[in-house]
């Protein structure tokens, strides 16, 4: 199955999932690979840098969809509370994106010997959440954070990431959330995902 964007580009969403209350469906669950600048939503997440200075990755093709209202929100933000730390999340407008915000959090820089530091890659999911509540908004896209130069295990990554959105679901069973996705841009993300999403919801 394939969406259609109003740029006219497609995304693959070959996986959707329906969670409800009785007879009432409120929420759904989505894999998508595609482009997640393309996507038309509430809030999109970027997988960003302490900085917050935009880079490579999805980062810079944040930036370079969203244009410069992005870039000067994260300078307001920085030059107000300094660098953010691993897990931390902030929020921008989403400038020329079709996504009204956007959610930009650090992920951890793998390591086989410091465990803690890992786990720090469910802070982001968390701490994107609970603001992304904070503002009321019901729709959330979440690319692969720290799955590209920053090393981490794919599998371990989405087997983290998904525990961690389906553990804040349980917790907060009266969010407000409508419109979960988990997006890739390449296939084997994709895959892993489709491999393991059943397991959490």
């Amino acid at each position: 199955m394939t969406i259609n964007t109003k740029r006219g580009r497609q995304f693959d969403s070959s996986m959707q999932f329906f969670i409800s209350k009785g007879w009432i469906e409120v929420l759904r669950i989505e894999l998508l690979k595609g482009d997640i600048t393309d996507l038309d939503i509430d809030v999109i997440v970027n997988a960003a840098n302490s900085k917050l200075a935009g880079g490579g990755g999805v980062d810079g093709a944040i930036h370079r969809a969203g244009g410069p209202a992005i870039m000067a929100e994260c300078d307001t933000i920085r030059s107000e509370r300094g660098y953010l730390a691993t897990g931390d999340a902030v929020i921008t407008t989403g400038g020329l994106l079709k996504a009204r915000y956007v959610i930009h959090t650090v992920g951890p820089i793998y390591s086989e010997r410091n465990h803690s530091e890992n786990l720090k890659l469910t802070d982001c999911y968390t701490n994107s959440l609970k603001l992304a509540q904070s503002y009321g908004l019901e729709s959330i896209a979440f690319p692969n954070i720290s799955t590209g130069a920053y090393g981490f295990p794919p599998e371990d990554a989405a087997i983290l990431t998904l525990e961690s959105v389906s553990d804040f679901l349980n917790s907060n069973p009266n969010h407000k959330f409508e419109r979960i996705l988990f997006i890739s841009f390449d296939s084997k993300n994709h895959s892993i995902y489709q491999d393991l999403i059943k397991k959490y919801f």
